[in-house]
């Protein structure tokens, strides 16, 4: 398995973990490196200045979009995700974005050219989501409250018609927030840097709403009481606990066979989307009856003996971790992993209460109050790792009640 460090300089910041899946992708590395996130995400907030995490909040918008300097040549572009390809995909010039895109993201990438072009950017490139454009933001009465909002995606950002942020947003072409910066002798090499105060380093024009995702306490709220930072303690302390009863063999099974991690998150990521919990008495024979049914179903399919032989042994394989761990070794890991999940959602419960702008998810039935997407916390050495409530989003994200921002 590759660490994160690795992962990130072949494909740059496209993809992130979930803090609690690093006990299946890294073992006992992992385990352990999500307590002790956990543990200074926990010091953080207790106000112990020495702790050595760095936060940024994730935004809810879409598309990625990218802006820099070519190091190549020296000249300006605008870019989406094709920026780190092989042969790199930018736009210098409005022919070369009509040339390459189409519909309502050439408009985007269009706005972005232009607007971009004035932050004064000297070197580097800067990934950002990409909130809205002109035409997108809506004037809207929710709870008799007159609101500015926009929706990139599934997350409905509102903020006051009659507050400085909302008539900020009003008069602006383009929004955006800034979450990373490469830097290198070319695309192929540059490598990422997370939780810096991008917004602050470029030029500021009327005509773009523009910040970034570092974690700001606007409300002043999001602190542990000693109460909570007792609480929270007492999750990790256990989950301390259990890591050390559990196998380091069958933590590692996991990252040492990608199959088995893809059939096992694959199968965690199901109750996820039906907003349910593991229960860690249930959870081993409900993994073991999906994998068996998964390959079954492809051995089945198969016309010859020796492809089916194939299947049959590829089973054994990825499947000889529940002949070699007992049920209590299984109920240790998913204790585990649901005691990370606890202390994660105290952390989001009291980083919410930092926001600074309203959110809501539109459905059938009207606005429905939502939190954040969740946060990013990135250690000393650069590793990330999602901060999200993932019942919450990926329940939103599949329901047909909600109302996404492309189904407008």
């Amino acid at each position: 398995m590759q660490t994160f460090n690795q992962y990130i300089m072949e494909a740059k910041n496209t993809h992130m973990e979930h803090i609690e899946d690093l006990v299946l992708n890294d073992g006992v590395d992992g385990a352990r490196q999500a307590i002790d996130f956990l543990r200074d995400l926990r010091d953080m907030l207790a106000g112990n200045s020495k702790s050595r995490v760095s936060r940024t909040v994730k935004w809810d918008g879409a598309p990625a979009v990218f802006a820099g300097i070519d190091p190549s040549d020296g000249k300006f572009f605008v870019a989406k995700k094709g920026v780190f390809n092989k042969n790199p995909k930018v736009y210098k010039t409005p022919a070369d974005v009509k040339a390459d895109t189409s519909g309502d993201l050439q408009k985007k990438l269009l706005v972005a050219l232009e607007e971009f072009s004035k932050l004064g950017i000297k070197s580097g490139v800067y990934q950002g989501d990409l909130m809205f454009t002109k035409g997108d933001v809506s004037t809207e009465t929710i709870d008799g409250q007159s609101y500015y909002t926009f929706q990139p995606n599934t997350i409905v950002y509102a903020v006051p018609t009659n507050s400085t942020l909302g008539k900020r947003i009003n008069r602006s072409k383009i929004g955006v927030v800034w979450h990373t910066v490469y830097t290198g002798s070319d695309f192929e090499s540059m490598s990422a840097s997370f939780g810096k105060n991008i917004a602050s380093t470029f030029n500021q024009t009327n005509t773009i709403w523009q910040t970034d995702a570092t974690y700001r306490d606007e409300t002043g709220n999001a602190t542990f009481t000693k109460a909570e930072t007792a609480q929270i303690t007492s999750l990790l302390s256990n989950a301390g606990a259990v890591f050390q009863k559990t196998p380091a063999s069958l933590l590692n099974a996991f990252k040492e066979n990608d199959e088995l991690l893809l059939r096992t998150k694959t199968y965690n990521n199901t109750l996820v989307r039906a907003g349910r919990k593991i229960n860690v008495r249930t959870h081993m024979k409900g993994l073991f009856d999906y994998m068996y049914s998964y390959y079954q179903k492809e051995i089945d399919t198969k016309k010859t003996q020796k492809s089916k032989d194939t299947w049959i042994e590829k089973r054994k394989d990825v499947m000889k971790v529940f002949s070699d761990h007992n049920q209590r070794d299984f109920q240790n890991l998913f204790t585990l992993m649901n005691l990370l999940v606890d202390a994660k959602q105290m952390i989001i419960n009291k980083m919410n209460q930092a926001s600074s702008l309203d959110t809501f998810l539109r459905t059938r039935d009207g606005f429905r109050t939502t939190n954040p997407e969740g946060f990013v916390a990135i250690d000393h050495i650069g590793n990330a790792v999602k901060i999200v409530d993932r019942m919450e989003f990926s329940k939103a994200n599949f329901s047909p009640d909600v109302i996404k921002g492309w189904q407008k």
